[in-house]
């Protein structure tokens, strides 16, 4: 009846679970002080955010297949999320 996570599965969910928490209290802050300058600054904060999640989730799912894939296809994964992320930083 019951399903077992995997404890990779579980910390993956629970970062993710804490960046939409944070992005939702972002927009409160946002419509609470009502002011663009202050918006930009609170979107801005999130920028730093974003990709340090999306780091995390993804170590920790490369640590939760690191028996279960080669050598070859691991540093393929590394290469692109580095890709990712250099994309989002370069603009």
């Amino acid at each position: 009846m019951f399903a077992i996570l995997e404890r990779a599965i579980i910390g993956m969910a629970l970062l993710r679970l804490l960046s939409g928490t944070i992005e939702i209290f972002a927009a409160y802050l946002m419509i609470r002080f009502n002011e663009v300058e202050k918006a930009l600054i609170i979107n801005s904060s999130l920028a730093i955010v974003g990709p340090l999640i999306l780091i995390f989730t993804t170590a920790i799912g490369l640590y939760g297949i690191a028996g279960k894939v080669s050598f070859g296809k691991f540093i393929w994964i590394v290469i692109g999320v580095g890709c990712i992320i250099y994309g989002i930083k370069s603009r």
